[in-house]
């Protein structure tokens, strides 16, 4: 099997592990760091031969905050089930604050100190994706726009790498992130009636 075969196989098995974990993400499944947790390992190895550096770098948080993340969700800050909910303005601001941050970092890193040829590009991804992880791991609705920004620039990106699997993957992930914000509106909406109707009885 030849480089270019090889790196196909590992796209198709990290895209596998990929859509396993948005499709039980957009399920409000703990379990979905599980599966997401062995898709970074893999595309850290195939962004890396296609010298996608801050993408590896945003996989790198990926794996920290999945770890985050899955804990967060089991435990939350009362140690009890972290519930979904809407982002307060303090968590829109860091999420905001990431966004730019990590702009600044990876397209001055990318540009000045790597062999990228796409750096303000895969900074824009890397930003974005970075902000929606952590809301993600926060178990915040908005995670879903953040991701998805990245997500519709990620796509082009990826077509011009040649990393042709990636880049459907990443349009199914778009789409699934669609869902998963209405999924989760949902979810938010039938809380607050059974939230009412308990108020009410009181």
């Amino acid at each position: 099997m030849d480089f270019f075969s090889q790196l196909t196989v590992l796209q198709w098995l990290g895209t596998a592990f990929g859509v396993v974990q948005v499709l039980l993400a957009r399920q409000n499944n703990i379990h979905n760091y599980l599966f997401g947790i062995i898709a970074i390992l893999i595309s850290i190895w195939v962004l890396y031969q296609s010298r996608l550096y801050a993408d590896i770098l945003l996989n790198l948080y990926y794996l920290v905050m999945s770890i985050y993340g899955w804990f967060y969700w089991k435990m939350g800050k009362q140690k009890q089930e972290s519930p979904i909910a809407y982002a307060t303005k303090k968590e829109h601001g860091i999420a905001i604050g990431i966004v730019l941050g990590c702009f600044v970092l990876m397209a001055y890193w990318l540009a000045g100190h790597t062999d990228s040829d796409v750096p303000y590009w895969d900074a824009v991804v890397c930003a974005f994706a970075w902000a929606g992880m952590w809301l993600m791991a926060k178990r915040k609705i908005e995670n879903w726009i953040y991701l998805n920004i990245s997500n519709l620039i990620s796509v082009p990106l990826l077509i011009y790498k040649e990393l042709y699997v990636y880049a459907g993957l990443t349009t199914f992930l778009f789409l699934v992130a669609i869902s998963g914000y209405i999924k989760w509106k949902k979810i938010l909406e039938r809380k607050k009636q059974e939230n009412g109707r308990r108020y009410a009885k009181t």
